[in-house]
């Protein structure tokens, strides 16, 4: 076991570790040979209070990569359960990743810091603990793009490289994801309790739960139905916001819905490119269980885990608690289509709500995906259309131009009905649709690069453009562009 430093600069704050024995199994990081900083988050470092230069330094990247555990870490690898492609499994748990413990930020809201692919924990299940470069590197981009168009998510704080090769379907470099959550009590951890009937152990999880993310709940006369309110109501909102953004992604298992109602565990996840509600990118999901359009289906099911769970806690009346449930699932669609179809209504660039809207956004979406029409594109480039700044940009986009046409002249129509008309609808659609997405193509050519030449030029550059998503960056133009047919990717994978 590696041992503790003899000070820190974390200011831990530990809370999950006061939970029962069972919620959890204390390991630490399994030491690694070489830790080399690949990047460092100095903004979200500070966002911790923590010292981007100390985190940058040799005793920072060891601890990063967890060469060694800081004073004041408590490092722990969660217990969870949960459903897998539909299949429940009652033991999963923190196979590769280890919780050093929990910081308060410069606004008070408590936040976890995980390190992934820090080596086997008694949950790792015959694996290795261990992660490549490529997966890390991916989820560094995605939850930072995620972050930047304001979608709730985990966050990345450093990638470090281990100086050790882990063995995939080839060997490959081996490197370690610091990860920062609100927390990462998922569906699957009340899932774990529910299935061994530990009533005192569900208690014990919602208590905490409401305490930590939910405090309105606990205000309340019947707080675990609030906090299943609450879940749902944030669930909702998100993944309508994955959709607004064609974001996919791509392994909705129980175990990876968190219950902050944050975007958690990117593996097999993507952006589309041509609008399709059938896509899906995860190698091994065959079925499509996890498509872009089947996510809100998929998250009131993994609500309905949820619920289930919390049947003990809801009434001493069964049948009681069971219609209490299915009253508070009840919620989920009236309130997914609110915010999705607001969303919608923006992204058109409209103001009020006619009843006409949400066909007439249909209908783009229809013509989309018989023209396999670019998302992002399509919906940036009608505020140039909105402008008078011309169709040519969007209408290249079909590959019926006239079908195009069609639909522009009755949502001209509409905007014409609007008190600012076309010129203030243009400024409202670049404000929510992003020029820019982390393309898969991009992605992958980061990985190639970093991974086959150590050359992580293109992981910078393509990260400073996330970072502004809604910005015209001409100088950065080409990352804007659809793959060539050559390089789409159009296969996934979740890195373990």
């Amino acid at each position: 076991m590696s041992q503790p430093l003899a000070t820190s600069r974390i200011p831990f704050t530990n809370s999950y570790v006061g939970l029962p024995d069972r919620f959890f199994a204390r390991v630490s990081p399994t030491p690694v040979r070489g830790p080399r900083l690949v990047r460092l988050n100095h903004e979200l470092a500070l966002d911790l209070g923590l010292d981007p230069d100390w985190l940058s330094s040799p005793q920072g990247v060891d601890v990063l990569a967890g060469k060694h555990v800081p004073e004041g870490a408590e490092p722990i690898a969660a217990a969870y359960a949960g459903h897998q492609f539909g299949n429940f499994v009652p033991q999963l748990g923190d196979g590769r990743a280890i919780l050093l413990g929990e910081v308060l930020d410069r606004d008070g809201r408590r936040r976890d810091i995980q390190l992934k692919g820090s080596g086997p924990t008694p949950f790792s299940r015959r694996g290795d603990g261990r992660a490549a470069l490529g997966p890390v590197l991916r989820e560094y981009i995605v939850s930072e793009a995620m972050a930047a168009l304001g979608i709730p998510t985990t966050r990345a704080l450093a990638a470090v490289m281990t100086g050790e090769p882990v063995m995939r379907e080839t060997m490959l470099p081996g490197a370690v994801f610091a990860r920062v959550a609100s927390s990462h009590v998922r569906v699957g951890t009340f899932q774990f309790f529910a299935v061994r009937r530990d009533v005192e152990g569900l208690r014990a999880l919602a208590d905490y739960v409401i305490a930590r993310h939910y405090p309105a709940a606990g205000e309340t006369e019947r707080p675990y139905r609030s906090l299943l309110d609450s879940v749902i109501a944030a669930q909702a909102v998100l993944v309508a916001r994955w959709l607004l953004v064609g974001f996919i992604h791509g392994v909705m298992n129980t175990d990876n819905m968190s219950i902050a109602g944050e975007t958690i565990d990117y593996g097999p996840c993507a952006f589309m490119d041509a609008y399709d509600p059938g896509t899906v990118f995860s190698s091994i999901d065959e079925q499509g269980r996890y498509a872009y359009a089947n996510q809100p289906r998929i998250a009131l099911w993994n609500l309905t885990r949820l619920a289930e769970t919390l049947i003990p806690l809801l009434s001493n009346d069964e049948n009681d608690a069971v219609a209490d449930a299915e009253e508070a699932l009840n919620a989920f669609a009236p309130r997914f289509e609110a915010a999705y179809h607001a969303g919608l209504r923006r992204k058109l660039g409209l103001t009020g709500a006619y009843e006409q809207d949400l066909l007439l956004a249909n209908d783009l979406l229809k013509t989309m995906a018989e023209n396999r029409a670019d998302f992002t594109l399509t919906f940036r480039n009608l505020a140039a259309a909105a402008a008078g700044e011309g169709d040519v940009p969007v209408r290249a986009l079909f590959i019926d131009p006239t079908a195009f046409d069609a639909w522009a002249d009755r949502w001209r129509q509409r905007l014409a009905e609007q008190p600012d008309g076309a010129a203030g609808a243009a400024d409202r659609i670049r404000a929510v649709n992003p020029v820019f997405i982390p393309r898969n193509h991009r992605i992958e050519a980061v990985i190639r690069a970093a991974t086959d030449r150590d050359d992580f030029g293109p992981f910078e550059e393509l990260l400073s453009v996330l970072a502004r998503p809604f910005e015209d960056q001409p100088a950065m133009a080409r990352y804007t562009e659809a793959p060539e047919p050559d390089e789409r990717v159009l296969a996934t994978f979740c890195g373990t």
